[in-house]
């Protein structure tokens, strides 16, 4: 077990070097969509070196054009669960860039940064999230504002969805879960309380066997909708399937390559 762990550590480290190249030599000369479908393809990869599936629920399992994609929040792996499934621009926390190479990679591929408790750096994400949104680009949040172990959604912060309502555009939510080889939720992935980033890495990279559940919820207009009302309606979404039995997704789609965009942490209410 442990030689297989030093074995997938390996392989990511060297995977996360390769972003950084890629996206240092070639991202100036290509074009956004061909970006797009490097991001998606480097984060499937990412979760088969990491020994996880990503598995889709039955129904829906593409994405709208445009919208704002609304998840709830576990690990810092949800980013690329979620680029896996489909690229986009996710809004993150400040600090994010003071990671080691992940930092410097999310700088480079669409992150929206945000400073916590300043507003005029919330109004100024919130405008850049605008004009992402209406260039038909996905917007990425979780409104949640931190992570969970996965066994409950926190209530949202509903200034995250207001970008969704000023670009008039609708609002996506996603109801991801993390599960063992017997399908049971599984804490491996989750990145809550005291733990850092390499222990949560570890402890993904030694346990094995985990399926990355995500199911694409039904589209919400955001016409006439209170920002309030909006956040209220996602969560109630994501809360009631991840309650459902029959979560556990029917259509794998590890291996599928396709062109088809890292977490946010505060706005004000």
């Amino acid at each position: 077990m442990e030689v297989r762990a030093a074995f997938r550590l390996a392989r990511v480290g060297l995977h996360l070097l390769w972003g950084a190249a890629t996206v240092s030599v070639v991202y100036p000369w290509i074009d956004i969509r061909f970006r797009r479908a490097l991001k998606r393809r480097w984060s499937r990869q990412l979760l088969e070196m990491l020994g996880i599936r990503l598995k889709l629920g039955a129904g829906r399992t593409a994405l709208p054009a445009r919208g704002l994609v609304v998840c709830n929040h576990i690990s810092w792996l949800d980013i690329y669960v979620i680029n896996a499934l489909t690229p986009a621009a996710f809004v993150s926390k400040d600090d994010v860039k003071s990671w080691p190479l992940i930092g410097w990679l999310c700088a480079h591929t669409e992150t929206i940064f945000l400073d916590r408790g300043s507003r005029a750096a919330a109004q100024r994400t919130r405008e850049t999230m605008i004009g992402y949104l209406r260039s038909d680009v996905h917007v990425a949040v979780f409104p949640e504002g931190t992570t969970t172990g996965g066994d409950r959604v926190l209530p949202f912060h509903a200034a995250l969805l207001q970008s969704a309502i000023d670009a008039e555009v609708p609002v996506i939510p996603l109801a991801l879960r993390y599960a063992d080889r017997h399908g049971n939720p599984s804490r491996a992935p989750a990145y809550d309380g005291d733990i850092t980033l390499w222990q949560c890495l570890r402890t993904i990279a030694r346990t094995g066997g985990l399926t990355a559940d995500l199911r694409v919820l039904e589209t919400i207009d955001t016409a006439s909708c209170h920002r309030r009302e909006l956040s209220l309606h996602c969560r109630e979404a994501i809360v009631w399937h991840l309650g459902q039995r029959n979560f556990l997704s029917q259509t794998d789609v590890s291996g599928e390559e396709d062109v088809a965009n890292i977490e946010p942490q505060s706005f004000t209410r």
